[in-house]
């Protein structure tokens, strides 16, 4: 399969001067064991990764001054997984440009979640090489660190309960203080306390959401969202 790379170059906006190191962070190594070459990707990989935790780390300090270490590395674990850096890498239509053996090819190894997380990871380290740290942060944060506030506003729950943890040494307690309409359609109203005072209720089609929604409005009411 011919692969244009410069086309990656445009997906992603950045220009490479060292071709060379381009191609490496797109060569798996059962590319080079097939065809030949010395360079492939995993020395890359293992650089971009440290690199992306600790843009992602920074920003995560920076941008949640009220959470406490184990919610910022809980957030930290989800953006990092395989899975979300796999999500990324369709985005960027990373898996056209992957130099992979005929054997990976017939396989389907171009899709695979960890081939495309681990040539994303590996992409940012050539990346980090090439235009240095301050183009690779600016990078990560324009183009994925948008991501943050999505995993975060959908677990409201946890992140209160790691707040209230961390202040008052106590979980918050969740009741259902209402249930409405016909029993295939319930709405359930339920409401957080902490140290029995009411900080927030929400409402929802199930347990869960209605709790999920209950621990945002407490979040609001303490000006944490």
């Amino acid at each position: 399969m011919q692969v244009d790379i410069k086309k990656l170059e445009d997906s992603i906006g950045i220009k490479f001067k060292d071709y060379d190191l381009f191609t490496a962070a797109l060569t798996h190594k059962s590319y080079t064991a097939e065809y030949g070459g010395e360079k492939w990707n995993e020395r890359l990989e293992f650089l971009g990764d440290s690199i992306l935790s600790a843009i992602v780390v920074g920003h995560l300090y920076k941008r949640f001054p009220e959470l406490a270490e184990g919610e910022l590395s809980r957030i930290k674990s989800q953006l990092v997984s395989r899975k979300v850096l796999a999500q990324w890498a369709k985005e960027l239509d990373i898996g056209k440009y992957v130099f992979i053996s005929s054997g990976e090819e017939s396989s389907g190894g171009r899709l695979r979640e960890s081939m495309l997380a681990n040539t994303l990871e590996a992409l940012l380290g050539a990346i980090y090489l090439e235009k240095g740290f301050s183009t690779i942060k600016d990078f990560v944060v324009s183009r994925f660190c948008q991501k943050i506030d999505t995993l975060v506003d959908t677990d409201y729950k946890s992140r209160f309960q790691e707040i209230v943890q961390g202040k008052y040494r106590v979980l918050p307690v969740y009741k259902v203080i209402k249930e409405t309409g016909p029993e295939h359609s319930k709405i359930f109203e339920i409401e957080v306390r902490v140290k029995k005072q009411v900080l927030g209720r929400g409402f929802g089609r199930n347990k869960k959401e209605s709790q999920q929604e209950a621990a945002k409005s407490a979040l609001r009411k303490l000006r944490l969202l």
